[in-house]
C-alpha cells in the first residue's frame, strides 16, 4: 500500500491557498493601477479642456472653421488623445479626427452634452473613453452654447503607462511564491517529516521482552503534538511493564497456593478424596475467571485512556466552537448595521439629487427676477417707465415668485419627509405616530426610486390609526420591503403595483404588504428570511434585507411576520404586533 505523506499533503494545500490569494491580490493591484492611471488621463483631458476651450469657442463663434480644424489637429497630435470631434450649436460636425466608436449614442452629440454640462464617456467599443464639454461664449453678460467638443483616449494609452508596473507586480509575486515554497518545504521537513520518521524507526525496534528499552527518545525539545504522542506511547509501555510485574506476582502467589494445597492434599488425602474433583473444577474456574478479570482490566484501562483523550478533545473543540459562534454573531450584527446604514446612505444620495432640481429652478427664477428688477431700475433712472413695462414687470415677477414658491415648497417637503425617516431609522425610541401619515412620509422619501419607473404604491390605511411603536423599525421594514419589490419583484416588469393595507383591532395592528412581481418559488420560500440568501448575489445583493425585516418584527416590535408567494404571482407579507403604549 502506497504511503501518503502528511507533510506533502499539508504543504500542497497551504501553497494552493497562497497561490490563489497571490493571484487575486496581483489582479486587484493591476486593476487599481488601471483605474488610477485612467483617472489621471481623465484629469489631463480636463486640463486640455480648460486650456483649449476658449480658443475653440471663439473659432466656432466666428465661424472660423480652419482655425477650429487646426486646433483639433494639434490636440490629436498629443499621444494621449486618440480622437476629437468638434460640432457647432446645431450639432453639425466641424472637425472629426482620430479614432471613433460605432456606438449609437456616441454618434448623437446632442445626447452627450445635455444642458451644457460636462459628460463622461466610458466603456466604448474599441477601448475608447473620454469626455464631452460644451463651448460657451459670453457676450454682454449672457452665455450662449455655440458647440460641443468630444475628447477621446483609449485603453492602449493606459496599458503603455502601467506596463512596467505590471511586470514588476508579476515578478514580485513569482519571487515571493518561490521563496515561500522553499521555506515551507524546509519547515515541513524539519518540523514534521524528520521527527515522524525518527519516531517510526524507534517503534519498529520494539522489544516485547524489554519494553523499558523500547521507549521513544527524540531530540525534539518543543512541546507539541509529537511530544504528546511520544509521552502517550512511553506511558503505555510503563503500564505494560507494571502489568507484567503484577502478572508475575500473581503467578508466584498462585504457585505458593498450589504448594499449600498439595501439602493439604497429602495430609487429608483420605478425608477429601471425594471432594478432589470438585476442587479441581473450582480451580479451573478460578483460573478462567482470573484470566477474564485480567482481560477486562486491560480493556478498562484502554477504555479509560481513550475516554480521557476524547474528553480533552471535546473540551477543546467546544471552546473553539463557542468562540467561533460569538465571532459569527458579532460579524452578523456588524453586517446588519452596515446594511441598514447603506440603505440610509443610498436614500440620502437620491434625496440630495432629487432636491437639486427644485433648487436649480428656484435659482433660475431668482436670477430672472433680479434681471427684471435691474431693467425696472434702469427704466426709472432713464425716465422711460411706462404702464406697459410696469405691467410686464408685475406679471413676470408674479410668475417667477409663484414658480419660486412651488419649487421651494417641493424641496422643503422632500427634506421634511427624509429627515423624519432618517431620524427614526437611527433611533430606538418609542413614540406616537399617525400610521397613514408616516407611511406617506416613507413613500415620499423613496420617491427618487420611482422617478424613472411606472411603479405605483397604493396605501389603504385609515387616517385615525395612531399607535405607539418603534417608528424607526416601521421605517426600516417598509423601506426594505419596497426596495426589495423594485429590485427583485419587478425585475423585467415595467408597471408594478404595491399595495399596503393596515387595520387596528383593539391593541393589535395588522399590516398586509403585497406586490404583483415575479414572486418566489415554493421551494425557496422557507429560506427567504435566512441571512445572506439572495437572488442578486452577482449584482450587489447582500441577502440581509428580509433577514433585517424579520429581526425588526420579531425582536424590536415583538410581533410575527409570514411570507406567502407563488412563482409569477407576486409576494405578500402579513405582519402583526401590539400597540406599545
Amino acid at each position: 500500500m502506497k504511503v501518503k505523506s502528511i507533510s506533502r499533503k499539508l504543504l500542497t494545500r497551504v501553497l494552493s491557498v497562497y497561490f490563489i490569494l497571490t493571484f487575486i491580490v496581483t489582479c486587484v493591484q493591476i486593476g487599481a493601477e488601471y483605474i488610477n492611471t485612467k483617472s489621471h488621463i481623465n484629469s489631463e483631458l480636463l486640463t486640455l479642456e480648460q486650456t483649449f476651450s476658449g480658443s475653440l469657442t471663439r473659432a466656432v463663434w466666428e465661424l472660423n472653421t480652419q482655425q477650429a480644424v487646426d486646433i483639433a489637429e494639434g490636440l490629436v497630435a498629443i499621444p494621449m488623445i486618440k480622437g476629437i470631434t468638434v460640432t457647432d450649436e446645431n450639432d453639425q460636425v466641424i472637425a472629426q479626427l482620430g479614432e471613433f466608436s460605432n456606438d449609437d449614442y456616441f454618434n448623437q452629440p446632442e445626447k452627450i452634452a445635455l444642458n451644457s454640462e460636462y459628460f463622461t464617456i466610458d466603456s466604448l467599443s474599441g477601448g475608447l473613453f473620454g469626455h464631452s464639454f460644451p463651448l460657451i461664449f459670453e457676450f454682454s453678460g449672457r452665455t450662449t452654447k455655440v458647440g460641443t467638443v468630444i475628447l477621446l483616449s483609449s485603453d492602449t494609452v493606459i496599458f503603455e503607462r502601467i506596463e512596467v508596473g505590471i511586470y514588476f507586480l508579476i515578478g514580485n509575486a513569482m519571487v515571493k511564491t518561490a521563496a515561500l515554497v522553499i521555506l515551507f518545504s524546509l519547515a515541513f521537513s524539519h518540523l514534521l517529516t524528520n521527527p515522524l520518521n525518527e519516531l517510526t524507526e524507534q517503534i519498529n525496534h520494539f522489544d516485547i521482552d524489554d519494553p523499558e528499552a523500547s521507549k521513544l527518545h527524540t531530540m525534539n525539545y518543543e512541546n507539541n503534538e509529537l511530544n504528546i504522542l511520544q509521552n502517550a506511547y512511553n506511558n503505555l509501555l510503563d503500564e505494560l511493564v507494571q502489568h507484567q510485574i503484577r502478572l508475575s506476582v500473581a503467578k508466584q502467589e498462585i504457585l505458593a497456593a498450589n504448594h499449600k494445597l498439595d501439602d493439604q492434599n497429602l495430609i487429608l488425602e483420605q478425608e477429601v478424596a471425594k471432594k478432589t474433583s470438585s476442587l479441581s473444577t473450582t480451580m479451573l474456574e478460578m483460573n478462567k475467571q482470573q484470566r477474564e478479570l485480567i482481560e477486562q482490566q486491560k480493556r478498562l484501562t484502554a477504555e479509560n485512556i481513550r475516554r480521557s483523550q476524547t474528553e480533552e478533545t471535546l473540551t477543546k473543540t467546544n471552546k473553539e466552537l463557542k468562540s467561533s459562534i460569538q465571532e459569527l454573531n458579532k460579524a452578523q450584527e456588524r453586517l446588519i448595521d452596515a446594511e441598514k446604514m447603506a440603505i440610509l446612505g443610498k436614500l440620502s444620495a437620491e434625496i440630495s439629487h432629487e432636491i437639486n432640481t427644485p433648487i436649480g429652478v428656484s435659482i433660475t427664477s431668482t436670477s430672472y427676477l433680479a434681471d427684471l428688477l435691474v431693467s425696472l431700475q434702469n427704466d426709472i433712472e432713464n425716465q422711460k417707465l411706462t404702464k406697459r413695462s410696469l405691467d410686464d414687470f408685475t406679471n413676470n415677477a408674479d410668475q417667477s415668485l409663484h414658480l419660486l414658491m412651488n419649487n421651494l415648497n417641493r424641496a422643503s417637503d422632500l427634506i421634511t419627509s427624509y429627515k423624519q425617516v432618517a431620524v427614526d431609522q437611527t433611533s430606538d425610541k418609542t413614540r406616537k405616530i399617525n400610521l397613514a401619515k408616516y407611511l406617506h412620509e416613507i413613500i415620499q422619501s423613496l420617491q427618487p426610486k420611482f422617478k424613472k419607473t411606472k411603479h405605483v404604491i397604493k396605501v389603504d390605511c385609515a387616517d385615525n390609526i395612531d399607535i405607539y411603536c418603534h417608528a424607526g423599525a416601521i421605517s426600516q421594514i417598509f423601506t426594505n420591503l419596497i426596495i426589495n419589490s423594485i429590485l427583485h419583484g419587478f425585475d423585467g416588469i415595467e408597471s408594478g403595483i404595491i399595495t399596503i393595507s393596515a387595520q387596528l383591532k383593539g391593541e393589535r395592528l395588522y399590516l398586509h404588504y403585497q406586490d404583483n412581481g415575479v414572486g418566489v418559488p415554493q421551494n425557496k420560500l422557507p429560506q427567504i428570511f435566512d441571512p445572506f440568501y439572495t437572488t442578486k448575489a452577482g449584482n450587489g445583493g447582500t441577502g440581509l434585507g428580509t433577514h433585517i425585516i424579520n429581526e425588526l418584527v420579531t425582536d424590536t416590535l415583538n410581533g410575527t411576520i409570514v411570507a406567502m408567494s407563488n412563482a409569477g404571482e407576486g409576494l405578500s407579507y402579513d405582519i402583526e404586533f401590539n400597540d406599545m403604549r
